[in-house]
């Protein structure tokens, strides 16, 4: 069974990081499956730092979950070798049950195709006495398919001229049609056998399991002719000898549709509803061949199963979430029009934090909180809740941190400033970065908007990132097809936001919004901590007002 990822928004923070992990952590010991904790974007510093301070790792990084052909179940069937009869090539294809076989190099490079189209057209189209010849095929070949013995002769050396001719008539009569290095197949007769030899015939193969005599063995090797001797009749030898024939000669190798590990199967998917082969070779990114995938395997491919945690709008998910199916959502922000083709476990709190949830699961379920587990739980509240003076944070938020701190044996301001001063070292950072760290996008009346968070101790920092921030805004602004841009620009020991702001009517929409009196693009808020509880709300219900006047979007 596939393991089940645990993933949070595509600006992770905090709080999505470490419920991602302590979630992922608890539905495992609960369930004994695999739930593997993932994150849709970078890790912040004040991330960081937490997870170097309690000594996890970050989790797994997940850019999309469109499905590619890495997550499908394709067949591991191993290629075969150019130099591979036709008859062994047609025994495997049996074994294996398939109709398409890839033709790969002693690395593993594919080569060809082979199929058993290709087969049956050589046996209907390319029947003639020289096509040993032509295809350049091995005498080991020859011996194996004839399940004879090479008495005379070098197996590595291959047929490269001559027909196949069956020695059916008398010595006298032979001599007109027997040509130099022909393939000869006779019976046991010593005359014919003579005959072919002095006729310079590059082999002759005797049939009937004749024992082959010592006169004719020295004789052949004087004369540079190959002998094999074999128990089939003299029918059977012509009838299969062309099976010995190498792959080589048959397959294709140009116009070959092959597909990647990393393609995505939408792609994939695409390309082979257009073609009518049952089988396609799979390579890896050096461009070797892994195995072989058909259009049932991408009709039967599972989804991968998902739990969202701390969102449940399809604009903060991950790329990629509709191939996925969501089985669980916890979260304690506003409810989204998220669809699911099943119902689901959806547990949605009105907290200051989604860790507050989860360390809330643990207690129900009487799965003791480790002191690392803790850690990061009252890390994640004291981050979402900044330390408990956002609007957001409940007194069950503040009694299970405090609660979780005891656990990890943490002090709560040490730690939280500690925290906050890792999350607010913005000078080494580019501006774009730090606009797109703690970005989130909104939808009303069919304009899309969006909001980034920059929280800081420092005054002076956040005094000096203003002029930066908004000329990046009003250069983002106009290709970004969004009829909105703001930054809050927050400082957690003063509880204040000094909100930015770029767009059409933007200015106008603020101040009703806030009944505040504004300069051409920002405001100082005092008391304002929290995106979710302070500003969006105000903001979007603004916006919903039918006498405020149409946005326009940006191109």
């Amino acid at each position: 069974m596939k393991p089940i990822f645990v993933i949070g928004h595509k600006t992770p923070d905090t709080d999505s990081i470490c419920s991602a992990i302590c979630y992922a952590n608890l539905k495992q010991k609960l369930t004994g499956e695999e739930y593997i904790a993932c994150r849709a974007g970078a890790v912040n510093a004040e991330t960081s730092y937490v997870l170097e301070a309690f000594q996890v790792a970050p989790p797994r990084y997940l850019d999309s979950l469109q499905p590619r052909l890495s997550d499908v179940q394709f067949r591991n069937v191993k290629g075969i070798s150019a130099e591979l009869s036709l008859r062994r090539a047609w025994k495997y294809m049996s074994e294996q049950n398939i109709q398409t076989i890839p033709v790969v190099d002693e690395n593993n490079y594919l080569e060809g195709i082979l199929t058993l189209s290709d087969i049956a057209r050589f046996y209907m189209e390319d029947q003639d006495a020289d096509a040993l010849a032509a295809a350049n095929t091995s005498y080991r070949n020859l011996v194996d398919v004839l399940s004879g013995e090479l008495v005379v002769g070098d197996p590595d050396e291959s047929v490269t001229q001559g027909n196949v001719v069956v020695a059916a008539a008398n010595p006298d009569v032979m001599e007109d049609y027997i040509a130099e290095h022909d393939l000869v197949i006779l019976g046991n007769r010593y005359e014919s056998q003579l005959c072919s030899i002095e006729m310079k015939a590059g082999c002759i193969i005797i049939g009937l399991g004749a024992k082959v005599s010592r006169t004719i063995q020295k004789l052949a090797r004087e004369s540079g002719c190959k002998v094999i001797a074999t128990p089939l009749d003299t029918y059977t030898c012509s009838k299969v000898i062309n099976q010995a024939v190498p792959v080589s000669h048959v397959m294709r190798t140009s116009n070959l549709v092959t597909f990647q590990l990393n393609s995505l199967v939408s792609d994939v998917k695409a390309t082979v509803a257009k073609k009518r082969i049952r089988y396609y070779p799979i390579l890896d990114e050096a461009g070797k061949y892994v195995g072989m995938i058909s259009q049932r395997n991408l009709l039967d491919m599972e989804k991968q199963q998902v739990v969202l945690v701390d969102h449940n709008e399809k604009d903060q998910a991950v790329d990629g979430i509709r191939s996925a199916r969501i089985i669980e959502i916890i979260d304690h922000h506003r409810i989204d029009a998220v669809e699911t083709s099943n119902p689901i476990y959806f547990r949605n709190q009105p907290l200051g934090c989604t860790a507050t949830i989860i360390a809330q699961m643990y207690e129900e379920n009487d799965i003791a909180i480790d002191p690392t587990t803790a850690g990061l739980l009252c890390s994640a509240i004291l981050s979402d809740t900044l330390m408990f003076r956002s609007p957001t944070c409940t007194p069950i938020d503040q009694k299970i941190a405090e609660k979780l701190a005891q656990i990890a044996g943490l002090d709560i301001k040490a730690h939280a400033v500690a925290m906050f001063r890792a999350g607010s070292q913005l000078a080494d950072r580019s501006t774009d970065e730090i606009f797109h760290r703690d970005y989130k996008y909104y939808q009303v009346k069919d304009k899309r908007m969006a909001i980034s968070q920059v929280t800081s101790v420092s005054a002076d920092e956040l005094t000096e990132l203003k002029p930066k921030m908004l000329s990046y805004m009003e250069s983002c602004l106009p290709t970004s097809g969004l009829a909105m841009l703001f930054a809050m620009l927050t400082n957690i020991i003063d509880e204040t936001t000094e909100l930015l702001f770029v767009g059409p009517h933007t200015a106008e929409l603020v101040q009703a919004a806030f009944h505040a009196d504004c300069d051409e693009n920002s405001v100082m808020l005092p008391g304002v901590v929290s995106r979710k509880k302070q500003l969006v709300f105000p903001l979007l219900a603004t916006l919903e007002e039918d006498d405020f006047p149409d946005v326009e979007v940006s191109e």
